[in-house]
């Protein structure tokens, strides 16, 4: 379970602050999909980068299972993502000199602290998970090699590489048609289900609405009902998505071993 109490997010604004997430209380249960909506720059992107402790709200508490996130260390809350969050962007973001069982194989170096047993646990699940999302005949390609909608499979696999408690997903379907991503919206839902994973996903397509277990809508920052109206993306949540995708990329390739010349 994920659980954020009361959390506010501002960022600098010339001499002043912007808010862009006020006072958000948020709870992200086992086995539950909950759908996050709202207008451009309305706070998603920003919301989700705090759930996925790559940046510490103002004030407020976010929980993971049973640990105080916020009150973490940043070396503690690299380990905690690493070991409890998997994450899903817009963008696959694989790797492209790595083959699909590769991307998730890797995964098994961003242990932190975990021993070498738990490692090769975590590798002999790798072709089970490249079966569960589709792709166990697929799993020797390369990302050049599969289509858009295979990526964001091995994406998904890759983030559940640890069983995490929590899965958060931004616009899995941005850059697929509309088969695609329902094909996506649906193993994400089936994937929530199956491994009791407390998952958050960010999305502007209500045409898979009736996939989500809960939908919460964010307006200015805020959960707000009613519906959302589209707009421009504001400049904050620019910097956060780039902030997010950054760091989760930096934290994957320092996986990746090096070899000499």
């Amino acid at each position: 379970m994920i659980t954020l109490d009361d959390v506010t997010l501002t960022f600098p604004d010339g001499a002043s602050r912007v808010t862009a997430i006020d006072r958000v209380s948020l709870t992200g249960r086992a086995g539950i999909l909950t759908g996050i909506t709202g207008p451009s720059g309305s706070g998603k992107s920003s919301l989700l980068a705090v759930a996925a402790t790559l940046i510490r709200p103002d004030s407020g508490r976010v929980t993971i299972g049973d640990v105080d996130a916020t009150s973490l260390s940043r070396d503690d809350a690299t380990a905690l993502r690493r070991e409890r969050i998997g994450i899903v962007f817009q963008q696959s973001n694989l790797l492209p000199s790595l083959t699909a069982r590769e991307q998730l194989q890797v995964m098994a170096e961003l242990g932190g602290h975990g021993a070498g047993h738990r490692r090769r646990a975590v590798r002999s699940r790798v072709d089970e998970l490249l079966d569960a999302v589709g792709l166990a005949d697929h799993a020797g390609k390369r990302p050049a090699q599969l289509s858009g909608g295979q990526r964001q499979r091995v994406a998904i696999a890759r983030a559940l590489v640890h069983e995490p408690q929590v899965l958060l997903v931004d616009e899995p379907t941005s850059a697929l048609d509309q088969e695609r991503g329902a094909e996506i919206m649906d193993l994400i839902a089936r994937l929530t289900h199956e491994r009791d994973a407390a998952t958050l996903l960010v999305t502007h397509d209500l045409v898979h609405e009736g996939l989500l277990d809960e939908l919460v809508t964010v307006v200015d920052g805020r959960i707000v009902a009613g519906a959302p109206a589209m707009g421009a993306v504001a400049p904050a949540e620019l910097s956060v998505a780039r902030a997010v995708r950054g760091a989760m990329s930096v934290e994957v390739s320092e996986a990746v071993p090096t070899t000499g010349a």
